[in-house]
């Protein structure tokens, strides 16, 4: 049995799959699968619509908000939000705390002028504190990701912004805990972290900011088409789209955000745990108050880690089944990411197996 601690495309609930594949081929009494409906016949539709239903009740999403289903990824979203409203005042705050975030500056830097709230760090490891935050008065909007699953770093609160319109990728956390969503006038995610396999992106977007889009935007990324047409203004990945609605039931059927989140605080202790009593053996770079809940990253043989060390470590985890512990190709090392369908006991066998090999070689 495998055991999927990739970062993204990630495991996806067992009991999600086996449902799927049931209905893989007849959803229903239709006569045909999901992927061959009509996106616009009353089948599809009712999926569609049933999808938006769950998000709006498992995070309590208010009236004034749009849920959008868009396509593009997490990178086009970073492009997207800029466009769609970075034209109040041409200018707009980012909270670079990771690779995703300064991604997204740097996509937005191209269609109006980014202030990057933040002193910039040769390595991410922490949020520094606010008094060094340097935020514009007249941005449109501030933006931060918050949970960074390359570096590992997750907010452990909601930036205040002083009214300014907060917008969060909440690509690799969303639906792992409790989100007040009328503190922003974003929020969105790429599914194939946490909530979905790869191809859609959920997008709550606050009603008053839709509208405001740049003339060169394109239709499929403006927020006012997308709104208008309900998500279905072109074909949308229907059978996704389905996919995501499963998952959607399946939280809500184990408890909601409220037991996603419980369970991401007591995975996460297991493996952060092991690290802080290893004597160094295994080594987080993350600031403690900020360490992700969602992707524990760590370096074997000590802080800048040994290279020969970590090769026999994931040798030796996929002879137990355990897949995709590999860290990012930019920073190295080893990354678990602990996403609502890994379970708490895949946890502790990650656990068990790091014990083991903490033992056999620190007396080695």
């Amino acid at each position: 049995m495998v055991i999927n601690f990739g970062a993204g495309p990630a495991k996806l609930p067992r009991e999600v799959l086996l449902e799927v594949q049931k209905e893989l081929v007849e959803h229903g009494t239709s006569g045909m699968s999901v992927m061959e409906m009509s996106h616009r016949g009353n089948a599809y539709v009712a999926l569609h619509n049933e999808t938006l239903a769950l998000v709006k009740e498992l995070l309590d999403v208010p009236d004034n908000f749009k849920i959008l289903l868009m396509q593009g990824g997490g990178t086009g979203l970073f492009a997207a939000v800029a466009m769609n409203l970075i034209g109040k005042t041409g200018k707009a705050d980012y909270l670079v705390t990771g690779s995703w975030s300064s991604m997204a500056a740097k996509e937005a830097a191209r269609y109006g002028t980014v202030n990057w709230v933040l002193p910039k760090q040769d390595k991410y490891t922490g949020i520094p504190a606010t008094k060094e935050w340097k935020l514009d008065p007249e941005a449109s909007y501030v933006y931060y990701c918050d949970n960074e699953t390359i570096g590992g770093i997750e907010f452990d609160s909601v930036p205040d912004t002083n009214g300014v319109p907060l917008v969060v990728d909440m690509s690799s956390n969303m639906l792992s805990r409790r989100v007040d969503v009328k503190k922003f006038g974003v929020i969105f995610a790429c599914a194939q972290k946490n909530i979905g396999p790869s191809g859609i992106t959920l997008v709550i977007v606050r009603e008053d900011l839709i509208g405001h889009a740049m003339p060169i935007t394109p239709t499929i990324f403006d927020f006012s088409t997308i709104s208008k047409a309900n998500s279905i203004s072109n074909t949308p990945p229907t059978f996704i789209i389905y996919v995501m609605g499963r998952v959607f039931a399946w939280i809500k059927k184990h408890g909601g955000v409220d037991e996603m989140y419980s369970q991401s605080l007591s995975k996460s202790q297991l493996i952060y745990d092991v690290i802080a009593k290893s004597n160094g053996f295994y080594y987080c770079p993350v600031d403690k108050h900020v360490r992700s809940r969602m992707n524990v990253p760590f370096r074997v043989g000590g802080p800048n880690g040994d290279e020969e060390l970590e090769k026999q470590f994931l040798k030796g985890a996929e002879a137990f089944g355990m897949q995709q512990l590999k860290g990012h190709r930019s920073v190295g090392g080893i990354r678990a990411s602990l996403y609502n369908a890994v379970t708490i006991e895949e946890a502790k066998a990650l656990e068990k197996y790091m014990l083991e090999f903490l033992t056999k070689h620190q007396k080695a």
